[in-house]
């Protein structure tokens, strides 16, 4: 069972079906599939829903609904609610970042919920209350507010990363050593003279900002290859074209 499933998205009586569905599909963009919407309204557009959650479908169809609060989030140790708002004691709040490894640890034996408030007006002084930890979202000073889905893809996002799930692609090819590079630069120097690219005064400057550039990065087998062979081509396309020349 993956440490994810262990997490718990509420959102407390959420306005539009869209945002609804937005939320799905950023709870599976992070592998987190609990959702749980406290007393949703009865005008609630759930074919928006369904539109905007896109492949997310199946985990909109599978959200519980509770009537409060306290029924949502029974079972879950730690609450962390969702505030734009400060002052008082929300000056003790912290980045869903922070919140990340916290809600982890917790989560490897426990249910835990990260509850989102309303669209127009968040969550009440009630609610929070019901909450362990406060999240404030870090935004621009002129307009902290943000979208409902947005807030839910931050905060699912630090805690998809934090758990260490995703694996990015490695580098497979061999790093090229320096002799290998040698000759390529020796390539590539040919390659300058027979082009004309520089004059023969400034060509170890300019090998010297071509090692520059050529350093900044990692240079694999085949990388090197692929420059060798632009070289060589080069090369034979330049003498071609003397040869044409003599030949007039």
């Amino acid at each position: 069972m993956s440490i994810l499933e262990n997490i718990r998205i509420v959102l407390v009586e959420p306005i539009f079906g869209g945002n609804i569905g937005s939320v799905c599909r950023a709870m599976n963009n992070n592998d987190i599939t609990d959702l749980a919407i406290v007393n949703p309204r009865p005008t609630t557009d759930w074919d928006d829903a369904r539109k905007l959650s896109c492949n997310a479908k199946d985990q909109l169809e599978a959200r519980k609904e509770f009537a409060t609060l306290e029924e949502a989030i029974a079972g879950c140790t730690v609450v962390a609610g969702t505030s734009a708002r400060t002052g008082f004691y929300r000056d003790n709040a912290c980045s869903p970042r922070e919140f990340g490894q916290i809600g982890l640890e917790s989560a490897k034996d426990h249910k835990i919920a990260l509850v989102f408030g309303r669209e127009d007006k968040g969550l009440t002084n009630e609610e929070l209350a019901l909450c362990t930890h406060i999240i404030q979202i870090p935004s621009s000073e002129h307009y902290t507010s943000l979208n409902l889905s947005h807030a839910v893809m931050v905060c699912c996002y630090e805690l998809f990363c934090a758990s260490e799930t995703f694996q990015p692609a490695e580098e497979k090819a061999d790093e090229a050593d320096s002799e290998f590079r040698e000759r390529m630069f020796a390539l590539w120097r040919e390659m300058m003279i027979k082009t004309e690219f520089t004059h023969d005064q400034k060509l170890e400057h300019m090998m010297m900002g071509l090692r520059r550039i050529f350093s900044r990065g990692k240079l694999t087998v085949p990388d090197v290859k692929i420059l060798m062979g632009l070289a060589k081509q080069s090369i034979w396309v330049s003498e071609q074209w003397q040869k044409t020349i003599k030949d007039k």
